[in-house]
């Protein structure tokens, strides 16, 4: 579904130089194969680039250069391609119709309605929402009863199962989730995950997930990539660990 060889990513703005020299802060990814109905987590210390390399994954930043990277959606898109060719039509078009975001915050537009907000989705991918499929999503989650509310009419655990139903709704073949969990209480954010985790592999959809919480990773036996940051260098490498 996804595969990634040797991304590096250099974000500005950060003091220090990595070990080749460069100044800002560098990410590197040696290796990611992502199959559809999975979910890896991408754990590690605060401010290690977690986030930077999620919004590199998620065609938002542009890597400084990635040598293989795959997104096997209705056709095997090959994103290295476009990137070289610095083709941002295409890759805007990738992130509305193969891409889906859930953000710590949920994101949701506080004038429209969940019902509203979901349905966004329609309008942002071009894809025409498969009712029957959405409404198996709705209900798996949960949120139902709530179409007709507000935003600031639900709580932060129903924003955020909103906020995922919204993401998926236009059935993309990846999902990124930076902090899903962050806001919720451990309850709440341990039922979330796991209905994360059986969601994405019900639907087959690959989702790479940004998380602190270990204790969520290991409960749900899905896979880590962990990032470890280079000691007196402003760089961090994420690889796989158990």
């Amino acid at each position: 579904m996804l595969t990634i060889e040797n991304m590096e990513i250099v974000r500005a703005g950060f003091q220090g130089k990595s070990q080749t020299g460069e100044a800002g802060y560098r990410v590197l990814l040696p290796q990611l194969k992502l199959a559809a109905g999975e979910v890896v987590a991408i754990t590690g210390p605060s401010g290690c680039g977690k986030s930077t390399l999620l919004e590199a994954v998620g065609l938002i930043l542009a890597p400084k250069r990635v040598q293989k990277f795959c997104l096997a959606a209705a056709d095997r898109l090959d994103i290295q391609a476009l990137l070289d060719a610095n083709d941002e039509a295409k890759l805007s078009q990738i992130r509305a119709e193969y891409l889906g975001f859930v953000l710590q915050t949920g994101g949701l537009l506080p004038f429209l309605n969940v019902s509203d907000n979901i349905a966004l989705t329609q309008k942002l991918s071009g894809r025409q929402l498969a009712k029957q499929w959405l409404d198996e999503a709705v209900g798996c989650l949960g949120i139902t009863h709530l179409q007709k509310k507000m935003p600031s009419q639900l709580s932060i655990g129903e924003r955020q199962r909103v906020a995922f139903v919204r993401a998926i709704a236009h059935q993309p073949s990846l999902l990124l989730a930076d902090e899903p969990t962050a806001a919720l209480d451990p309850m709440q954010a341990r039922k979330l995950f796991a209905l994360m985790v059986e969601l994405v592999k019900q639907f087959q959809i690959a989702a790479l997930v940004v998380t602190h919480d270990w204790e969520l990773v290991r409960e749900c036996g899905i896979r880590n990539i962990l990032g470890r940051p280079a000691q007196n260098a402003a760089e961090c490498v994420f690889d796989e660990r158990d």
